[in-house]
């Protein structure tokens, strides 16, 4: 086959540094705009970004020339450093590392669902027990003394 075609999907969780509620309504849509362009100038395509104020999702389609550490890594470097540049924001750092959990395409319209109900759904659970939560759905051990920072 000459051309070599990649659908991958995967559902990205990162928080801020300690969980501080650094991500302001002021910044939010303009941070997940410059999100986008990070993503697509690494040859993929977010398809929904949103969170709360000390973390956020991404379900991002990965292009077929990229790993997920490489994207993820370049989409915290990036976004921390735009940030910095908007104001009283120079102490904002993304925590150490994240989650990502690989999806079906059958999963596409319940992923974005939650993601676009992320206020809602932090009404009544922290960060830490959805992170927990979704490990578990995903298979995914988490050892705790290395997943908070």
């Amino acid at each position: 086959m000459p051309q070599s075609l990649v659908k991958v999907l995967i559902h990205a969780v990162f928080s801020t540094k300690n969980r501080a509620k650094l991500i302001v309504p002021e910044i939010e849509a303009s941070l997940f705009g410059y999100i986008h362009g990070i993503i697509e100038k690494n040859g993929s395509k977010l398809i929904i970004a949103n969170g709360t104020t000390n973390h956020i999702h991404l379900l991002i389609s990965i292009g077929r020339s990229i790993g997920i550490s490489e994207l993820i890594g370049d989409i915290k470097r990036d976004s921390s450093k735009w940030i910095k540049t908007q104001g009283d924001f120079g102490d904002f750092y993304w925590q150490e590392g994240y989650g990502a959990f690989s999806i079906g395409e059958s999963q596409v319209p319940r992923v974005v669902k939650y993601i676009a109900e992320q206020k809602e759904h932090h009404a009544a659970r922290d960060f830490k027990d959805e992170f927990r939560g979704l490990c578990r759905k995903y298979g995914v051990e988490i050892d705790e003394r290395y997943a908070w920072d």
